[in-house]
């Protein structure tokens, strides 16, 4: 059973308002099924007293909801080196499991370990799981991940090697979510899920805070992120609207999200004015975003989504920081692998799409795109998707 504990922050859905304890351990909004978003304000984080301060995510405690973990393996503080006169990369594949991830998996693990759960689940196409099973290791909580049977073969080895258990799910990311959430109704389970739970985009959104200190306050013109269910956008946007609320930086950046041409549902959505995911094209009219939408290949897996639940919340949240959506072509994403690698920089074909769509379209002013994942996860993008 679940610890009857108490956590003052409350969940509120995203789509029609319903609220719940956090404590319920309830994945999504139970009268929509929408995700979940957190009822939480952040304090302003006082940059000129940051210097004393664990190396680390938690030192923006004000901004956080959760403080004083036990299983921080000293996620965040990476650096941020120039590529060009403009354009900064923040190296986020030198984190403890080699990606992104760990930002929001070390959230949901001692949000996990504070409820006490039987188990914890969670659904990845690699590097979420791999990250959710190192912090879950660390935190002593049984761990299952759901995962696409083509998931490449160094991400397996990586979530058994930290004593998860792998459950392969036939076809693609859309199946493998519709198994690991069947299961995540079962009694004493906490669905540790990167999408639904908004712990996780707290915990992403301190990739804009590093940026905002390590550039003594202000930040860069453009935000470039790639999109797949959205998880660093919706964590930049919050840290942003924070930021500004607290008069912490004089405007907004602009949030540029990228796409792989081949699996591009919300960048199509959003060039063509669309609030929500287009119906396939067969279809005469828009589909609800429950609806898949076919799915192609690509080298970007990590971004390979077809229906992301915050599908509204990504388009709107784009739109009103003034930026756009970018789609790279996988000769595209080849190249910028290979590029990056050049510059001493080996980056996972998925981490790889925004330097590819920056350095195709520029933009004007200073940017800064993300290196998500570690190449040695995937190797170098050598086969041809279709």
């Amino acid at each position: 059973m679940l610890a009857l504990m108490t956590i003052s922050a409350r969940y509120v859905c995203s789509r029609c308002g319903t609220g719940s304890s956090v404590s319920s351990a309830t994945w999504c909004c139970p009268s929509c099924r929408g995700p979940w978003d957190l009822d939480f304000t952040a304090a302003p984080v006082p940059l000129a007293r940051l210097a004393g301060r664990a190396g680390s995510l938690w030192r923006y405690e004000e901004a956080l909801p959760l403080a004083d973990p036990s299983c921080s393996l000293g996620e965040g503080r990476t650096p941020l080196v120039r590529l060009t006169d403009t354009v900064s990369a923040k190296l986020d594949f030198l984190m403890p499991t080699l990606s992104f991830k760990d930002r929001g998996a070390v959230m949901l693990a001692e949000l996990a370990r504070r409820l006490e759960p039987r188990r914890v689940i969670a659904d990845s196409s690699g590097n979420a799981g791999t990250a959710v099973a190192a912090y879950c290791a660390r935190a002593g909580l049984d761990c299952t991940v759901y995962v696409p049977e083509g998931t490449a073969p160094g991400k397996l080895e990586q979530i058994s090697a930290h004593g998860a258990r792998l459950t392969r799910v036939p076809g693609g990311r859309e199946a493998t979510a519709r198994a690991a959430r069947a299961a995540a109704g079962e009694p004493g389970t906490f669905y540790a899920s990167h999408v639904f739970n908004p712990y996780f985009l707290h915990g992403t959104k301190t990739y804009v805070y590093e940026l905002w200190e390590d550039l003594g306050g202000r930040l860069p013109d453009t935000l470039v992120v790639p999109v797949g269910n959205g998880t660093l956008l919706l964590g930049a946007a919050l840290a942003t609207a924070e930021l500004y609320a607290h008069g912490l930086v004089p405007a907004r950046p602009a949030l540029v999200a990228v796409q792989a041409r081949a699996v591009a549902p919300l960048a199509e959505a959003f060039h063509a004015g669309a609030d929500e995911l287009l119906a396939p094209a067969s279809s005469p009219a828009p589909a609800p975003s429950s609806t898949p939408a076919p799915v192609r290949s690509t080298l970007a897996e990590g971004i390979a989504i077809p229906n992301p639940p915050r599908a509204a919340q990504i388009l709107r949240a784009v739109r009103e920081s003034g930026g756009t959506f970018l789609t790279v072509t996988e000769d595209e994403i080849r190249t910028a692998q290979l590029d990056l690698a050049a510059r001493g920089l080996f980056v996972e074909p998925t981490g790889v799409a925004c330097w590819a769509a920056i350095t195709a379209a520029p933009r004007p002013g200073t940017a800064v795109v993300p290196l998500c994942g570690a190449g040695a996860k995937t190797g170098l993008a050598r086969s041809r998707a279709t």
